[in-house]
């Protein structure tokens, strides 16, 4: 890996094409090195994630809404849409619109935090349908997929959005350009292009994670996706963008990010150096933030030291400076105690989820979130009786460059009416790659059983498997297999819009 400098640079002193972040971007998309062995797993397990985390949402109201949209744009060939007859094909940026929306609405796939967050599983919505709709090969989606992790997952290390409350999707709509690009096989300048005009159109506040959160934030990575689409289509056909997007004085780092003062270190590959930033990241065994997962794991694991749970007084969640500040009491979002408030705010409020896996001592994608679950009177209680705290050194170990340093967890203390208490701590979620059980292909496989059996029957979860699990050796044409269809019937129909 290489460290880049980026920096603003006034228009009176042009920076040179191959010096900008846009072109070194896209020149990591065009290298055409090889994918390691471990690499083409990983991505077959994000596809198995997310079409199991689709599956399990296929019928709520967001999906339904974009599955009728994209519905709308049917054309013979192009791209199948999550549930659907495969038969059925519509334009690729709606197949991207819908199946985005579908893989987000749960907040169940893949992560990866650091300088800024992100669920870089979000690329495979777009990428695939391009990749169908372009007749290529199953090899040449897991390279496109590839690419786009890197790109992404480079990004948030380096650049933070969130503290200029910029939403994530501003570095997700260029991975997914790169992504489409390195699928294609296009040539550095043109990746280059779509790649620009990925970054301009794709920056929208944090307004979308803040307050009652709405159905947008499921929508928000799957506009970024039908963004990148159009912008590589546009740049297939010749058409430039704002540039330098990164470093020009009225762009989005002298604007909108650390300002015309701003130094950035952006680490990329090297020439002919493998894309292997998928294996940083890390899945979701809990349908929740991800801040979320190593304390629910650490609930269920405290549970057992409680005998009555309705004999606590309080409860103190120490953790890092971003659970407490997002997810935490440090938001100061008073729908994250609100029983009324949306499912999209409670999956981002630490204080109801530990009160719910305390009193339950299981983590359900529906039945933790059901208005009943959340209106008990003893869960009211103890949920209202969290708060968290900021810990200097649960901060540091958020943005540890060491993996074996880097947590997501936190210090739970307990005090009971009886004036005992007791504290645990957990860094990170099982699941994660350095957890007490990392995650293989027998867990996604069963992940996807399990959240897919109301909307898919046995046959065609089998065939799916089979398919996903040969992905690269998918020749072209062969790529409508990765759909899954739901039986006639099962599927709940949109309402009235203008499509």
């Amino acid at each position: 890996m290489r460290f880049h400098d980026v920096r603003v640079h006034a228009s009176a002193s042009p920076l040179p094409r191959k010096d900008q972040l846009a072109w070194k971007l896209a020149a990591v998309a065009a290298d055409p090195v090889p994918l390691e062995a471990k690499v083409q797993e990983m991505i077959v397990n994000r596809i198995i994630d997310n079409t199991a985390v689709a599956m399990a949402a296929i019928n709520r109201r967001p999906v339904v809404s974009a599955r009728a949209m994209a519905l709308g744009h049917q054309r013979h060939k192009g791209a199948t849409v999550f549930g659907a007859p495969t038969a059925v094909r519509v334009s690729p940026e709606w197949a991207a619109w819908a199946n985005g929306t579908t893989v987000r609405e749960l907040d169940m796939h893949d992560t990866f935090l650091a300088a800024d967050f992100a669920h870089p599983g979000d690329n495979i919505p777009p990428i695939l349908a391009v990749a169908q709709a372009m007749n290529r090969s199953g090899h040449d989606l897991l390279r496109g997929i590839a690419t786009a992790y890197e790109v992404q997952i480079d990004l948030v290390k380096s650049i933070s959005l969130h503290k200029h409350k910029i939403d994530h999707i501003a570095h997700l709509c260029p991975a997914q350009a790169a992504g489409i690009g390195t699928l294609l096989n296009l040539p550095t300048d043109v990746i280059y292009q779509a790649i620009q005009q990925a970054v301009h159109v794709s920056f929208t506040t944090r307004q979308s994670r803040k307050g009652e959160i709405s159905s947008w934030k499921a929508y928000a990575p799957a506009h970024a996706g039908k963004l990148a689409v159009e912008a590589v289509d546009r740049a297939m056909r010749g058409e430039t963008a704002p540039s330098p997007i990164y470093e020009g004085e009225d762009s989005v780092i002298a604007w909108m990010l650390d300002g015309p003062q701003a130094h950035y270190q952006v680490s990329l590959p090297e020439p002919g150096e493998p894309k292997h930033a998928i294996l940083d990241s890390f899945p979701k065994q809990h349908s929740a933030e991800y801040q979320a997962q190593a304390l629910i794991d650490l609930a269920f694991r405290m549970r057992k030291k409680i005998s009555n749970v309705s004999q606590i007084e309080r409860i103190v969640i120490h953790t890092s400076a971003h659970t407490h500040n997002v997810i935490g009491t440090g938001a100061r979002d008073p729908q994250k105690l609100d029983p009324l408030a949306s499912r999209e705010t409670l999956d981002h409020s630490i204080m109801y989820i530990l009160a719910v896996a305390l009193e339950d001592g299981t983590w359900h994608h529906v039945a933790s979130y059901l208005p009943e679950r959340r209106k008990r009177e003893s869960t009211l209680r103890l949920w209202r009786s969290i708060t968290t705290r900021e810990d200097e050194e649960w901060t540091a170990r958020y943005h540890a460059q060491d993996p074996r340093q880097k947590a997501f967890g936190g210090r739970v203390e307990i005090f009971f009416c009886d004036g005992s208490r007791i504290e645990d701590e957990l860094a990170v979620a099982n699941a994660h790659p350095l957890g007490a059980a990392p995650f293989d292909r027998d867990d996604y496989l069963h992940k996807f059983e399990v959240l897919s059996e109301a909307a898919v029957d046995q046959q065609e979860q089998d065939r799916f498997v089979h398919a996903a699990t040969q992905t690269g050796n998918l020749l072209p044409g062969e790529l409508f297999q990765l759909n899954v269809e739901s039986p006639t019937g099962r599927l709940r129909e949109g309402g009235p819009g203008i499509f």
